[in-house]
């Protein structure tokens, strides 16, 4: 902790660039207040542009870093603050920082700052010291006075909570670690916070931390020279209303000076920047959009390089939205040919190779050697995980011996000829779990001996054991959904139906039954239309959506038709194609009058790359019906998935909103009498109003999509890739309220973008989701990110999802398959193992339940062989034998025969099995829980198929709904 005595006085003549202060695209705005502030403070300090950082001598090597409001850092500077950190640096930050940064880049940032940004509150409150805080707090009242700011979430016991708000339980305002403080409110807006605390808490932090280094003198950063003005251009957004249809917008300069004043001196320069109004204005602007998305990435780079574009002139006119008598703004690739104009380009960053060293570093919260202090709760979670891991691994070998009715060997009890599937330094299974479980029961005690270096050893070594004692070399995968999303890169590195074949004859090695196939991607269409203005560039004399539905069907695999639904463009897309970087798109550029704005006037949002269209523009939405209806008329695909559906990320109490399109703004204010873009947050009536028309506009939606589709063909499946955020957070950040889709029967299946590296972290992310009770007789999807996942962690999250209630699992992308995955995937759920055709759960919802079932009888009946109190219990009692002899009858007839007589009759068994189940299994559930909550979680995923199928099976053929 830091200590808050007296304000010492700086003398600016006998110090040089005290501290540094990052300026940044999203503090620029608020840079007047920043500047005023800082002036105040008293002393030198170096302004570096956010953008300059990309190594370790940027930052310079003041002592002291301060990060005002920055939302979005790429993962290089995230990790050249962190090693600036491990050096001895002392952060200061304020605001959301890095909220609009990757997840591995929010982590990082997490982990540096001990905690961050949690929600917003609704208003201002009072900043008062923490109580357990040291008692100088108290004497310093410049520092505490009403803020409008957020609640702070520790990340761990380390975190010391300095200063909470007078609120419902005094929730953490201000946290400290021993090099950093992290301010719960947005330092240098006016709006937020007086001019006087903020001064006083900057000049409090540098001087504590000044005091506690040793070194005496500081040196300029490369980026602060020791001329006394450093001036940087900056580009001002530009909420200007001008047309779409224009292609460079000349920026603002404003001079960003690194002061030198003595203390109470007033300065010589201001920026020139104007503070934006409150008026009302015409939001049809566009901005160039910067950095990369923190939405899933698609694009795969074309092997050949370079290519040149011609791009032709925009027309002013809408095309006919069923069939456009001339193509807007044909996107033409070719090479060695010179561009007709300059073109605007974003400077490419490694981003992958970049977020993967991140990622990696923060992926386990576990560091080998750490001998920092362990929770408490910390404690807790990982004993939980490692006993967790057991039963993943347990549950992997019992499928595999069932299946394949070897009685010789368990996997709890004894494996004395299996193999293991990889070298391993234990000699067998049995020995690698007992030895995992001691560890699991030394790891209280080691915490308590304080010897914490050793409990992460151990925990580490546990784990890595555990992992190569899957068996990853047998077959062991049930009927389940096992979807990939094959994405445009992939697709366009195909080249042709040839090079398809090869991607679809691995898909089906690996055992995939479904594919999403990237049909829509930023407007452009992989197929030849005759709706949307243009195919994609990228794509020559071939029609890559014919083809896989072809090669899909050939193999016995489903094919969906993946479309971008309000997102119409992609500036990262511009890039590969060589057009300009703010190009919102072809349907766009068309149609101007179909954007979607933020408060600003902006396109794209700050720290986004995507234009998206208006939701509540009639226009917009007979359009993408009349697409989506083309491609299900015009090609056998067996369902819709809708990508993009929702709004931009927004954070409405820090000023960051979307969705004044024309037609949004004109119709709320046609129910309301107001226009929208002079709504604030803390309106709160009005403003969830607003929240509400806008989620409903998304809604209403996918209940057309969903109608036309039926209408079409009652057999096509609509799915939908969703994020995992909670509901109330959701609705109000990108209006994507899926519960309501899910509980009106709109949709058939949820594919949440359960995305992490570690399965800890993924399991934290889906569980909310498989134990929800608000998704009606959808059935669910966690998706899997295979992007810097380990391929044994792959196989741990698919095994953690087959021990729970859900029925299957779609990866992300296609484009990530390797030869380690391919192999595991063959081996462990390959179709070449099979003698027989495995039903797919979302088309043969009932077949797949009893095979389910079936399975299930395979597995105590080989426990029951080996464990002596099951076999006491339940394989000797012939109440259990004769209820599951019946269930599974029952699940055979209504598989053979779908009718909601057979339905009634089969869920009427199933629910007088799982009633008994629990007493059944009393006596093994004591020796091993895991295993009994497995076979219970089984049983509610055969529930769920059940309810599924009444709906999509039963009522669509007879209209008939079973209770």
């Amino acid at each position: 902790m830091f200590s808050i005595g007296g304000i010492l006085p700086v003398n600016a003549s006998t110090q040089t660039g005290v501290f540094n202060i990052i300026q940044s695209e999203e503090n620029s705005e608020e840079w007047t207040g920043i500047n005023k502030r800082l002036q105040a403070v008293g002393v030198k300090y170096c302004v570096i542009p956010l953008a300059n950082i990309n190594n370790l001598e940027d930052v310079g090597k003041q002592q002291v870093l301060f990060l005002p409001n920055v939302e979005k850092l790429t993962p290089v500077q995230a990790m050249v603050f962190k090693k600036w950190m491990n050096q001895g640096g002392r952060l200061i930050a304020s605001g959301p920082v890095g909220n609009l940064s990757t997840p591995g880049v929010r982590q990082a940032l997490r982990n540096m700052l001990g905690g961050y940004w949690g929600f917003n509150l609704n208003d201002a409150q009072e900043l008062r010291p923490a109580k357990d805080n040291i008692q100088e707090w108290k004497n310093q009242k410049e520092l505490f006075s009403q803020v409008w700011g957020a609640v702070m979430i520790p990340e761990n016991s380390q975190t010391q909570i300095a200063a909470v708000w007078n609120y419902q339980n005094q929730p953490a305002a201000v946290l400290t670690t021993e090099n950093s403080t992290f301010l719960g409110w947005r330092w240098g807006k006016d709006q937020d916070s007086n001019a006087q605390l903020d001064t006083a808490w900057l000049k409090t932090l540098v001087n504590s931390y000044l005091k506690l280094s040793t070194q005496q003198g500081v040196n300029h950063a490369a980026n602060c020279p020791q001329s006394s003005v450093n001036t940087t251009t900056i580009k001002k957004p530009d909420i200007s209303s001008t047309n779409i249809s224009q292609t460079e917008n000349k920026p603002t300069q404003i001079n960003v000076s690194r002061v030198s004043i003595k203390p109470n001196q007033k300065p010589n320069q201001k920026p020139t920047q104007k503070k934006p109004t409150k008026q009302p204005r015409t939001v049809n602007a566009k901005k160039r959009p910067i950095q990369k998305p923190t939405q899933k990435p698609t694009q795969k780079k074309p092997t050949k390089q370079p290519r040149t574009v011609n791009a032709k002139k925009k027309p002013t006119q809408k095309p006919n939205v069923s069939k456009p008598t001339k193509q807007p703004r044909t996107v033409t690739v070719q090479q060695n040919k010179p561009q007709s104009k300059p073109i605007l380009r974003v400077t490419p960053q490694n981003f992958q190779e970049e977020i993967d060293q991140l990622q990696e570093a923060v992926r386990l919260d576990i560091i080998p050697n750490s001998n920092q202090p362990i929770g408490s709760k910390d404690a807790i979670a990982l004993r939980k995980e490692l006993e967790n891991l057991i039963g993943r691994v347990e549950s992997a070998h019992l499928s595999v011996l069932a299946r394949s009715g070897n009685t010789k060997n368990s996997p709890a009890l004894k494996r004395e000829n299996t193999k293991a599937s990889r070298e391993t330094t234990n000699s067998n299974l049995e020995e690698t779990l007992a030895q995992a479980r001691e560890v699991a029961k030394n790891i209280p005690v080691l915490i308590s001996q304080k010897n914490y270096a050793l409990a992460r050893q151990q925990w580490l070594n546990a784990k890595r054991n555990l992992w190569q004692q899957f068996p990853i070399n047998q077959y062991l995968a049930q009927p389940e959904v096992r979807a990939v999303w094959l994405d445009r890169g992939t697709i366009v590195n195909a080249g042709n139906e040839e090079g398809l074949k090869k991607i679809f004859d691995r898909l089906a090695k690996a055992g995939i039954n479904t594919v999403f196939f990237e049909t829509v991607n930023a407007s452009y269409t992989i197929y030849p239309s005759e709706v949307a203005p243009q195919q994609n560039p990228l794509i020559k004399d071939w029609d890559p959506l014919a083809s896989a539905v072809k090669l899909a069907h050939a193999r016995g695999m489903e094919l969906h038709a993946w479309v971008w639904t309000f997102a119409a463009g992609n500036s990262r897309h511009n890039q590969i194609i060589g057009v300009s970087s703010d190009y919102p798109g072809p349907v766009l550029a068309t149609n101007p009058d179909w954007a979607n704005y933020d408060q600003r006037g902006r396109m794209i949002p700050v720290g986004q790359t995507k234009p998206f269209l208006d939701p509540a523009n009639p226009e917009v939405r007979e359009y993408l019906l009349k697409l989506y209806a083309e491609i299900v008329t015009k090609y056998q695909v067996d369902g819709i998935q809708l990508d993009y559906i929702r709004y931009p990320f927004q954070d409405p109490f820090s000023g960051r909103t979307y969705g004044y399109g024309k037609a949004a703004r004109e119709k709320f204010k046609q129910q309301t009498g107001v226009d929208p873009v002079n709504i604030s947050p803390r309106q709160r009536d009005l403003w969830q109003k607003w929240t509400a028309f806008r989620t409903e506009q998304v809604n209403s939606f996918v209940a057309e999509v969903s109608q036309m589709l039926r209408q079409k063909r009652s057999s096509l499946i609509l799915s939908v890739a969703v994020f995992p955020l909670a509901e109330y957070e959701r609705v109000q950040k990108i209006q994507q309220h899926w519960e309501v889709w899910a509980r009106r029967g709109d949709i058939d299946l949820i594919v949440p973008m359960t995305y992490a590296l570690d399965t800890p972290r993924f399991q934290r992310l889906a569980q909310p989701w498989i134990s929800s009770q608000k998704l009606g007789s959808t059935l669910l999807v966690p998706g899997i990110r295979l992007l810097s996942l380990p391929t044994v962690g792959a196989f741990d999250q698919i095994q953690l999802l087959r021990d729970l209630p859900v029925s299957g699992y779609a990866l992300f992308a296609a484009e990530n398959f390797n030869n380690e995955l391919d192999e595991l995937f063959s081996n462990t759920q390959g179709k070449m193992k099979l003698s027989y055709t495995e039903p797919i759960p979302q088309r043969q919802p009932f077949r797949t339940a009893a095979f389910r079932f079936a399975a299930l009888q395979q597995e105590w009946q080989f426990v029951g062989e080996k464990d002596e109190k099951l076999s006491n219990s339940v394989t000797t009692m012939a109440n259990f034998q004769q209820h599951s002899k019946s269930l599974q009858n029952a699940l055979n007839q209504l598989a053979a025969f779908p009718s909601a007589s057979n339905l009634i009759s089969a869920r009427g068994e199933l629910v007088r099995f799982q009633t008994q189940f629990k007493i059944w299994m009393g006596a093994t559930a004591k020796e091993n829980p895991y295993r009994v909550k497995v076979w219970e979680n089984q049983l509610l995923t055969i529930e769920r198929l059940l309810r599924y199928g009444e709906r999509k099976v039963i009522n669509a053929n007879s209209g008939l709904t079973v209770r």
